[in-house]
């Protein structure tokens, strides 16, 4: 005898095994993400120390600071955030395996807001360098940091945003740091200098302040920041180039435009007073083109070329001023806080 089954109950079947499949999917994808995250929390939370620092106040009076930070090297060298170690020289330095170990400031870079410090008696292990310049949105990413000594503090997430910036001082001088790196991995108290690192565990950025509700900014581990903590690990500091202006993008008249085949220039707003700029003849309203050879549209192009090896060194500017295309020569000089 057959047997007969309504459409409606063969239909009913074949989404209950669609569900039961589609479970079975996203469980694997759920082992996999843990899988991840918690490998990376593994091999990073040894890696990472929760500081303690003691600052002295306007008054005479100590305010205590605290933060994380990441091991570079086997010797003893730690990267942080500036803001965490800023006004002290020394502190301490507590590592999960339950070592307490003293530190002393190597050098502080305000204006990328990274700090190298250096534990004594150490035998650290280092961190693998990665590449921020290869991310994408949407990436995972895992914040790691060692608040309070707390045993560790591990938060996962994804690329937010990329190309992010944020504005930092270091005395008369400011500098607008780029490529920063937006994640919506939470970044708990005491986090800041800690490591933001990819599925591979290797450090993408130094977290460095919350942007929002859920939101956490980090500063890139790339090509331009490697250099600026070697400088540090053996100068005690990062130098940078200085011409004297204060500009902003501004669109090129459209003839000018089509002649130079560019849409934009940096316009000048001001020029510091026996600057470079002010020596070379710049003016204010003047159109900027080119530096060295080097086309800028924006304050962050100009920024990127004022690097250490531009100090002392003549370089052709080009402006464009009132229809008119000069070319003058200015010799930038080293920052000064």
């Amino acid at each position: 005898m057959s047997v007969i089954q309504f459409v409606d109950a063969l239909l009913a079947d074949s989404e209950h095994d669609e569900r039961a499949g589609q479970r079975g999917v996203d469980a694997e994808a759920l082992d996999a993400y843990s899988a991840v995250v918690t490998s990376v929390a593994e091999r990073l939370l040894g890696q990472v120390a929760s500081l303690r620092v003691s600052r002295r106040m306007p008054g005479g009076y100590q305010a205590q600071g605290a933060g994380s930070a990441v091991a570079l090297t086997p010797d003893g060298f730690l990267i942080t955030s500036a803001h965490v170690v800023e006004g002290a020289r020394r502190g301490r330095a507590s590592l999960a395996d339950g070592r307490e170990l003293r530190f002393e400031i190597v050098g502080r870079d305000p204006l990328s807001d990274l700090a190298v410090n250096r534990a004594s008696e150490a035998d650290l292990e280092p961190v693998s360098l990665g590449n921020a310049d290869r991310l994408r949105v949407g990436q995972l990413v895992v914040a790691v940091g060692n608040p309070m000594g707390l045993a560790g503090s591990v938060t996962a997430g994804v690329v937010s945003a990329l190309g992010r910036s944020f504005p930092t001082r270091d005395g008369s001088a400011s500098r607008i740091v780029e490529n920063v790196i937006q994640t919506d991995a939470a970044l708990n108290p005491g986090n800041s200098g800690g490591a933001l690192v990819d599925g591979q565990g290797r450090l993408v950025g130094v977290n460095t302040a919350v942007a929002g509700v859920g939101l956490g900014l980090a500063v890139p581990i790339n090509q331009t920041t490697r250099k600026i903590v070697a400088a540090l690990m053996r100068d005690g500091r990062f130098r940078r180039a200085y011409i004297g202006i204060a500009g902003g993008r501004r669109p090129l008249p459209p003839r000018v435009a089509q002649v130079l085949d560019r849409k934009g220039a940096v316009e000048v707003v001001e020029v510091a007073e026996a600057s470079p700029a002010a020596r070379a003849g710049l003016r204010r309203e003047d159109l900027i083109i080119d530096v060295g050879g080097s086309p800028v549209v924006d304050a962050g192009d100009l920024q990127r070329l004022m690097v250490t090896e531009a100090i002392g060194r003549p370089l052709t500017v080009r402006a464009f001023r009132g229809g008119e295309l000069l070319e003058l020569t200015v010799v930038p000089e080293e920052l000064q806080g």
